[in-house]
């Protein structure tokens, strides 16, 4: 299968191995406490974004672009700008029962919007070489979500300290600022919010 894959594909690949380290980074500091995994973990979603904006000029530079590839960018996407985020929020302290159906919530849409752009592709692009426009917000725009979460991991404001603080709604907790996560998703899936395509 690997004989198949275009130069483009590396770069793709490479975008889905930084989001799988953040999470494993995610992960170790959860299990070892320290604020420098954390803090890497984060610093591989920049690094992700390089690539998956690069995956693209290389397929169009090489004329090599193709619906495997266009996949591949997807599930790498859901990896780095879904699932990714969404872990690292998790270890920043966003653990109440509210904040886990939130940021499921956040990846579900992520999911979701990645596929109806592959799905409609091909029509929104109105027989030219790409897409003219996104409906909704493309999923690496959760970077922004994520250099909010290193803003306040490098001022000390996560787990108890984390901004906004927490509230007890019935059994579960709920921290506010997971609320972001909420409009992202909510934004990704819009019908009618439409993103002139660079």
């Amino acid at each position: 299968m690997l004989r198949d894959f275009q130069l483009a594909d590396g770069f793709t690949l490479a975008n889905a191995f930084c989001g799988t380290g953040a999470i494993f980074a995610a992960m170790r500091f959860l299990q070892d406490g320290r604020s420098g995994d954390l803090l890497l973990g984060m610093a591989l979603i920049p690094l992700a974004f390089v690539f998956d904006a690069l995956d693209g000029r290389v397929a169009r530079w090489r004329k090599s672009s193709s619906t495997l590839g266009r996949e591949l960018d997807s599930l790498a996407d859901v990896i780095s700008f879904g699932v990714a985020p969404a872990a690292l929020a998790y270890a920043c302290g966003m653990q109440g029962g509210w904040d886990w159906l939130v940021l499921s919530y956040f990846v579900g849409c992520g999911v979701s919007r990645l596929a109806r752009y592959n799905v409609t592709a091909e029509q929104l692009s109105d027989g030219q070489d790409k897409v003219r426009y996104f409906e909704g917000t493309p999923i690496p725009t959760s970077l922004a979500l994520v250099v909010l979460l290193a803003v306040a991991a490098a001022q000390g404001r996560i787990g108890h300290g984390l901004w906004w603080g927490q509230w007890q709604l019935g059994p579960w907790q709920l921290h506010p600022l997971v609320s972001l996560f909420a409009v992202s998703g909510s934004l990704m899936i819009s019908k009618t919010l439409r993103i002139p395509k660079p």
